[in-house]
C-alpha cells in the first residue's frame, strides 16, 4: 500500500484523503461490505447479504456457517477477532458458496481498515477457506496477517489562533497543552491515539480561561512507505472569560443569597473548569440543596462578565439523621442529627445532635448565619456532655458565641467561650468554670480531602481565659497538631498496572495550659491521650499527668509522637487496595514540662481504601502496660 495518505478536518470544511474516515465508519456498523453487497444485487440480481440478516436468517441446524481465525502477534489477533465484519455472519447456517465469496472478497479490505487503525498501512494477508464437515462448523476461514513495520510518528505540530495565541498570560497554558501532548515523536500511531490526543489537548485548552475553544482543523500525514507519520492541530481558543455573578434558578424555599455566598466562586476572577466543580461541590455538601449543577453562560454579551448559572433543587426545610458506628476507644455509638436549615426570624441554620457510646454521652446545637461578601459567619454553640476522663466521670457544659470562615484548605474562627465542669470519683478534683477568648486556624493542604497520601495539615489553637471558681487566676492556652505524609519510593506490581506510593506518616501534639499551680482550670480544658489517633497501644485518654491509688488526673502539658510507615500491598503480581503499616507512636501528659515522661506504643496493622472511606486496623503493644490491644477506625479526618 505504498504512498502517502493524510487525514485532515477543520470547522468550515471536512475533507478524507485516507483510510481512517473509512475505518470510523466500518466500526459502527456502516459497513463497506453492505456496500459492496448491494452493489453486486444490482449487477446480477442475485440475493443481497445486509447486516440485519444475522438476526433475521434461521440458524438452520444449529451450526455455524463457518469458524473465524485470526493468526497475527496477539494484539493484532485480538482486535480483528473482535472487529472483523465476517463475525456478523458467522452464525447464519444457510450461507451458500457464492454469499460467502463475496464476504470473503470485502474481508480483505476490511481488514486492512482495521490495522491502518492501529498504524499499520502495507500488512500482507492471506485469506483461506476449506471445507470441515465434521468440525463444529462445514468451513474454516483462516486470516493470516504479516503487519509489517507499525507506522512511528517523527513530528507533532500544535498551534493555536485567537485570544490564546498571543496573550502573555496564556503562555504557561500553551506550555501545558503541549507538554501534556500524549502522542510523542518516536511512537506508534493509532487512530485512537490520535483521537485521544486531540481530545486531551482540548479539555486543557478548556480547562482555563477558554471553555469554548475547538479543534479549528487537523491532519496526520501518514508516509506508508516510510511508515512515518507528522501530525498537526490548531486549536482556536475563542475569547477569554470570566466569571460574573451567579444566577440561581429553581430555589424557591432559600434566597438565591444562600448559593451566591456559600459557592465562594470569585467574581471576576478567570474562568477555571476546577473553580466551578469546587464551588458546585460546596453548595451541593452544604445541606441546603438536593441537587446542584454550575455551569458559565457561553453566550454571555461581555465574556469578562459571563454569569454562572445555578440550576438547584432546594432541600428540605428539616432534616433527621439517625447513625451508629462502632470503634475500640468509646465501642458502640448511636447518634441522632437534627438540621433546620432556616431558624424563624433570624434565619439562621441550627445542627442539633445527640451521642451516646461507652464513654461519652453529649447533646449539643450549633447555630450559623449565612456568610457575608468576605466569607465570614456568626456562629453560637451549646453542649453538655457526660465523659470518662482519665478515671473521673466529668460532666460538663460549653457555651461558645463567635466568627468563623472556612474555604477550601483553611478554616479560621474567633469566639468567646464559658466552660464548667464537674469531676466525679474518688478523691475528684474539685469543680472549675473559666472563661476564655480563643482563636484558631486549620489548614489542609492534602491531595485527597477524606483519604491522603501526599501532603500535610497543620492546626493551631490559642486562648488567654480566666478561672472563675476557687482562687481565680489567668491562664493561657494553646494547642497544636500536624500531620505530614513523607514520599518514600514506589511498589510496582509484576502485571505492570498501576504502581503506588508507600510513605512515611509523620504526627504531633503538643498542648499547654500556663497559670499558677493552684488554680482550678476545667477538666475539659486540660490534656489526656491514648487510644486509636494518638498513641496506640494503651486505650482511650488513659494517658494522664498522674496516677494516685489507679486515679489518672489530667494534666496541663502535652506531647505525643508518630511515625507510621505504610505500604502497598501486591498480591498474586497484582496491586491491591490494601496497606501495610508499621509505626511507633509516643506519647506524655505532665503537670510540669520537666515531669513529661513518654509512653511507647509500638505495633503493626493493615489499611483498606474501602468505597465508604479507609479503613484502619491496628495492633499495637504497650511498652508500658506490656499489653496488645486492637485499634479499628473508620475514615479519615483532620
Amino acid at each position: 500500500m505504498p504512498g502517502r495518505l493524510s487525514y485532515s478536518s477543520s470547522s468550515s470544511r471536512l475533507t478524507a484523503l485516507s483510510l481512517f474516515l473509512c475505518t470510523a465508519l466500518a466500526l459502527p456498523g456502516c459497513s463497506l461490505l453492505k456496500k459492496k453487497d448491494e452493489a453486486s444485487a444490482a449487477d446480477d440480481g442475485t440475493r443481497v447479504l445486509s447486516s440485519a440478516d444475522a438476526q433475521e436468517r434461521p440458524a438452520g441446524d444449529g451450526r455455524d456457517a463457518f469458524t473465524l481465525e485470526v493468526r497475527a502477534p496477539d494484539e493484532i489477533r485480538d482486535y480483528l477477532t473482535r472487529h472483523m465484519e465476517l463475525q456478523r455472519y458467522r452464525s447464519l447456517a444457510d450461507l451458500d458458496a457464492r454469499e460467502l465469496s463475496r464476504l470473503l472478497g470485502a474481508a480483505e479490505a476490511n481488514a486492512r481498515e482495521l490495522l491502518a487503525t492501529l498504524g499499520y498501512f502495507a500488512p500482507r494477508l492471506t485469506l483461506d477457506m476449506r471445507e470441515t464437515p465434521e468440525a463444529k462448523a462445514p468451513r474454516q476461514i483462516v486470516v493470516a496477517v504479516d503487519p509489517g513495520e507499525q507506522t512511528r510518528i517523527t513530528d507533532v505540530q500544535v498551534d493555536f489562533t485567537g485570544a490564546i495565541a498571543d496573550d502573555p498570560r496564556a503562555a504557561e497554558q500553551r506550555t501545558a497543552i503541549r507538554n501534556g501532548w500524549s502522542l510523542r515523536p518516536g511512537q506508534g500511531f493509532t487512530q485512537n491515539g490520535w483521537d485521544a490526543a486531540k481530545t486531551g489537548g482540548l479539555r486543557r485548552l478548556n480547562a482555563q480561561r477558554f471553555p469554548t475553544g475547538k479543534v479549528e482543523s487537523s491532519k496526520a500525514d501518514v508516509d506508508a512507505d516510510t511508515q512515518q507519520a507528522r501530525l498537526a492541530v490548531t486549536y482556536a481558543s475563542g475569547p477569554a472569560y470570566r466569571f460574573g455573578p451567579i444566577q440561581v434558578r429553581g430555589a424557591e424555599r432559600y434566597p438565591p443569597e444562600v448559593a451566591q455566598r456559600l459557592s465562594l466562586l470569585p467574581v471576576g476572577a478567570d474562568y477555571d473548569q476546577a473553580k466551578l466543580l469546587q464551588a458546585q461541590q460546596r453548595l451541593a455538601a452544604s445541606g441546603y440543596f438536593d441537587s446542584v449543577f454550575l455551569t458559565l453562560d457561553p453566550n454571555a454579551p461581555d465574556p469578562l462578565t459571563a454569569p454562572v448559572i445555578a440550576q438547584v433543587r432546594d432541600a428540605r426545610l428539616q432534616k433527621v439523621v439517625f447513625g451508629v458506628g462502632l470503634s475500640t476507644d468509646s465501642g458502640p455509638r448511636v447518634s441522632l442529627d437534627h438540621t433546620h436549615n432556616q431558624l424563624p426570624i433570624i434565619g439562621w441554620r441550627a445542627v442539633s445532635k445527640i451521642s451516646i457510646d461507652q464513654k461519652t454521652k453529649s447533646f449539643g446545637s450549633e447555630q450559623s448565619s449565612l456568610p457575608d461578601d468576605r466569607g465570614w459567619r456568626w456562629v453560637t454553640s451549646e453542649l453538655v456532655k457526660r465523659e470518662t476522663s482519665g478515671s473521673y466521670e466529668v460532666n460538663s457544659g460549653r457555651l461558645r458565641a463567635g466568627r468563623g470562615k472556612s474555604t477550601d484548605r483553611i478554616d479560621r474562627n474567633y469566639y468567646l467561650q464559658y466552660d464548667y465542669a464537674a469531676n466525679q470519683g474518688i478523691n475528684a478534683p474539685p469543680s472549675a468554670s473559666a472563661l476564655s477568648v480563643n482563636y484558631g486556624w486549620t489548614g489542609r493542604y492534602f491531595d485527597n480531602p477524606t483519604a491522603p497520601t501526599r501532603g500535610y495539615g497543620v492546626a493551631l489553637e490559642i486562648g488567654p481565659g480566666y478561672t472563675l471558681m476557687g482562687e481565680r487566676s489567668p491562664f493561657f492556652r494553646t494547642y497544636a497538631r500536624g500531620l505530614y505524609f513523607v514520599p518514600l519510593g514506589t511498589v510496582q506490581p509484576a502485571d505492570g498496572g498501576e504502581a503506588r506510593r508507600s510513605r512515611l506518616q509523620l504526627r504531633a501534639e503538643a498542648g499547654a495550659v500556663m497559670t499558677r499551680a493552684n488554680a482550678q482550670v476545667p477538666a475539659t480544658l486540660m490534656f489526656l491521650t491514648g487510644g486509636d489517633t494518638t498513641v496506640r497501644g494503651y486505650s482511650y485518654r488513659q494517658i494522664g499527668a498522674r496516677t494516685e491509688g489507679d486515679q489518672i488526673f489530667a494534666g496541663r502539658y502535652l506531647g505525643v509522637g508518630s511515625v507510621e510507615w505504610q505500604r502497598p500491598v501486591v498480591w498474586n503480581g497484582e496491586m491491591t487496595e490494601f496497606e501495610s503499616a508499621v509505626f511507633v507512636d509516643a506519647g506524655a501528659v505532665a503537670d510540669r514540662v520537666g515531669d513529661l515522661k513518654a509512653k511507647v506504643g509500638v505495633g503493626t496493622g493493615v489499611r483498606w481504601r474501602s468505597p465508604v472511606g479507609p479503613v484502619q486496623a491496628d495492633v499495637a503493644y504497650g511498652v508500658d502496660t506490656k499489653r496488645l490491644r486492637l485499634h479499628l477506625r473508620l475514615g479519615f479526618t483532620f
